[in-house]
């Protein structure tokens, strides 16, 4: 008995989409990946973010049996490079290093953000974080918070503060510090962390809030005096928190994590958390994670995702509090 035309036609065109449907599943999740992936870090050579990105891509070299290159594609506080990974194309090749800045802080400072972050990436894992120190030139006469806010009052006008650029998570401390003691300094803003520390360092700049692990050899070398940190620390345990040092409510971690375009399939983003996942089990990953100063997170998408919500819930907050802006 013949078939008839019309079912004829259906069984042709299930079997000539059917390979291809199965060839685009093995893609996702067989194949991959089956050629180079690029990590993109959306800042300079040399700093945290830069030397996380080449930890995280030789890790994952390792893992996937591919090379994984790092991209510095610096610009505008690390917004180009985030903006630059949110318009790739979703197939796991172009990926991010993204940091709570451009994460969860500059979203609520600036307008018309070419990006959502809650919506243009595909989250895959954190990778790490670690606190932020407030620390002040060693020729200026305080060794504590509590003091260097008299000081503040005492001498109006006079302090200055470097920041390594606005938007950044030190820019919200210090506005917060500013808004709870009831008092302002002048806000000097450099083109990063570098620069601002050299200025510190020679005694042009006053005080600062900085990564710690930029800071910490110059801590101690005495360079340097910091007078508390955002959060607890393995390497300035005699450092008082800020709450411990009378800054209620005011704690912070920066933190890194790996991101990919929205809409990556969900079996490229296991592969890659679970790439990663494997990565930061391993204690010489630790180790050199700590030396740059970030404590190891890791866990899932989901985990990733929210403490993205979290931390925008969060610093929108402070922003609104404070009236925090990127002049």
């Amino acid at each position: 008995m013949p078939i008839p035309r019309r079912r004829a036609s259906r069984w042709l065109a299930a079997a000539f989409f059917l390979p291809t449907a199965l060839s685009l599943y093995s893609a996702h999740a067989g194949n991959y990946p089956d050629h180079p992936i690029k990590l993109v870090a959306p800042y300079p050579p040399g700093g945290q973010t830069d030397i996380v990105a080449r930890i995280v891509a030789t890790e994952l070299s390792r893992e996937l049996a591919q090379p994984v290159v790092v991209e510095n594609r610096s610009g505008a506080n690390g917004l180009l490079g985030h903006t630059l990974v949110a318009n790739a194309k979703a197939d796991g090749y172009t990926l991010l290093l993204g940091n709570s800045a451009m994460l969860a802080v500059t979203v609520h400072m600036m307008k018309d953000m070419p990006y959502d972050p809650q919506k243009s990436f595909a989250p895959i894992a954190v990778v790490g974080g670690g606190p932020y120190v407030l620390e002040v030139k060693d020729s200026l006469p305080v060794n504590s918070v509590a003091q260097l806010l008299d000081y503040a009052r005492q001498h109006p006008g006079t302090l200055n503060f470097g920041l390594g650029g606005y938007g950044s998570l030190p820019h919200l401390l210090s506005e917060q510090i500013q808004y709870q003691a009831k008092l302002k300094w002048l806000t000097v803003n450099y083109k990063g962390a570098g620069p601002m520390l050299v200025d510190l360092l020679g005694g042009q700049t006053d005080f600062t809030i900085d990564n710690l692990s930029s800071s910490y050899e110059y801590i101690k070398s005495k360079r340097v005096r910091a007078l508390a940190v955002s959060d607890r620390s393995d390497l300035l345990p005699e450092v008082p928190t800020f709450e411990q040092a009378g800054l209620k409510g005011i704690s912070a971690r920066s933190w890194h994590g790996v991101l990919a375009p929205a809409g990556t399939p969900a079996a490229i983003v296991q592969t890659l958390n679970q790439a990663i996942t494997r990565s930061l089990a391993r204690p010489e990953v630790v180790a050199k994670l700590k030396d740059a100063g970030v404590d190891t997170l890791g866990g899932t998408p989901e985990r990733f995702a929210q403490l993205i919500s979290s931390e925008n819930q969060r610093w929108a907050q402070v922003v609104d509090e404070t009236g925090a802006t990127l002049e």
